[in-house]
C-alpha cells in the first residue's frame, strides 16, 4: 500500500491525471488508463473513501493506493561478459557499456545487466525490487556508461538504498555539453517529473515533480562550442542531468531526446559517463569509492576539440 499527502499545488487537477504524472521513489510511473482501472477496482482511496476518476483535488488529501501484485516473469540468465570493478558477498560494481539496458522491460527482456548478473551470481541477488530487477538498487540510462552497483542480499540492498535516499552516496558524472558556459560552476535546483505533453520524456515539473539538485563544474571549454563538465548528483531522478542541463540551454551532446535532433559526432546517445560511485559498505562500514575509465568515444571527441584532459 502506497500512501502520501497530495500537494496543494495540484489543486483542481483530476485524480487520474495527477497519478499518471506522479513519480514514485523507485522511479516508476504508470499510464492514466492504468490508474483509471485501479480506481474502478476500488484500489484508490482519498481520505479513506473510494475515489472516482473525475475527482478534482482539493489539496492536502491523503491518498492510498493498493497496487496489484506484479506477476512473476521468467528472466533467463545469460552468459554476457561484464566489466566487474569490484565484487564481494554483499555488492558487485559494474562498468556498464553503451547500449546496455540495466533491467528487463517490454522490448528489452534479454541482454540486460540483470540477465548477466543472474548468470554470474546465480541466486545470490537481492529481491526487494521485484522479479524484474533482482539486485538492482539504482539504474542509469541505456546510452549512459559507467559505474552501477548491484546488491547480493536484502540487507545490503536496504543499506545502499538508504544511502541513496538520504543523498549520502557520492555520484560524479562526466559529460560533454553543448554551448560554452558563462559561469564555471553552478547548482540547478528544479523539480523533475513526467512531461505532461509527452509521457516518454521527463521535464522540469513544479506541480508533480520531485526535488532534484545537480551541481556542475566546467572542466574546460572546447572547440565547436562544446563544454567538458562534471556533474555531482545530490538527488537521483530519472534523466536528471539530461533534463537539468537542457533546462539551462546546455543539453548534452548526442542527446536526441532533450537536445538537437542532429549531431556531428558518433556518440550513440548522450555523452554522459557515471565516472565515480562512493558509498559506505553495508557490512564493514568503511567508505569505498570506485571509478570507471572514460570510454574511447568520449575521449576521442574531447581530443578532437582541443581538450588538455
Amino acid at each position: 500500500m502506497e500512501e502520501w499527502i497530495i500537494s496543494k499545488e495540484a489543486i483542481g487537477e483530476r485524480i487520474d491525471k495527477y497519478l499518471a504524472e506522479f513519480i514514485f521513489e523507485s522511479g516508476e510511473t504508470h499510464s492514466r488508463n492504468f490508474y483509471q482501472k485501479l480506481i474502478e477496482d476500488g484500489r484508490v482511496l482519498i481520505n479513506g473513501s473510494y475515489a472516482k476518476s473525475n475527482y478534482k483535488i482539493k489539496g492536502d488529501e491523503q491518498i492510498s493506493i493498493d497496487f496489484p501484485e506484479v506477476k512473476a516473469i521468467d528472466i533467463e540468465p545469460e552468459d554476457i561478459p561484464l566489466d566487474i570493478l569490484y565484487e564481494d558477498n554483499d555488492v558487485i560494481l559494474i562498468n556498464k557499456p553503451k547500449n546496455m539496458v540495466v533491467h528487463p522491460a517490454p522490448g528489452h527482456m534479454s541482454g540486460t545487466i540483470v540477465n548477466a548478473l543472474m548468470y554470474i551470481c546465480k541466486d545470490s541477488l537481492s529481491g526487494i525490487n521485484g522479479e524484474l530487477r533482482p539486485g538492482i538498487v539504482h539504474r542509469i540510462d541505456k546510452d549512459t556508461t559507467g559505474v552501477i552497483i548491484a546488491c547480493k542480499n536484502d540487507a545490503a540492498h536496504n543499506h545502499i538504498a538508504a544511502q541513496l535516499k538520504d543523498h549520502s552516496i557520492n555520484r560524479m558524472y562526466r559529460a560533454i555539453a553543448i554551448n560554452h558556459f558563462k559561469d564555471l560552476s553552478g547548482t540547478i535546483d528544479a523539480p523533475i517529473g513526467r512531461n505532461p505533453k509527452d509521457r516518454q520524456k521527463m521535464a522540469i515539473n513544479k506541480v508533480h515533480g520531485k526535488n532534484a539538485v545537480t551541481h556542475y563544474t566546467v572542466v574546460e571549454s572546447l572547440k565547436d562550442n562544446l563544454s567538458h563538465i562534471t556533474c555531482k548528483l545530490e538527488t537521483g531522478r530519472t534523466h536528471q542531468i539530461r533534463v537539468h542541463m537542457a533546462s539551462i540551454s546546455h543539453p548534452l551532446l548526442g542527446d536526441f531526446v532533450y537536445g538537437p535532433e542532429k549531431c556531428a559526432y558518433k556518440t550513440e546517445g548522450q555523452c554522459l559517463h557515471a565516472e565515480t560511485l562512493g558509498f559506505i559498505h553495508p557490512t564493514t562500514g568503511e567508505y569505498m569509492e570506485f571509478s570507471a575509465p572514460i570510454p574511447d568515444y568520449f575521449l576521442n571527441i574531447l581530443r578532437k576539440n582541443g581538450s588538455t584532459f
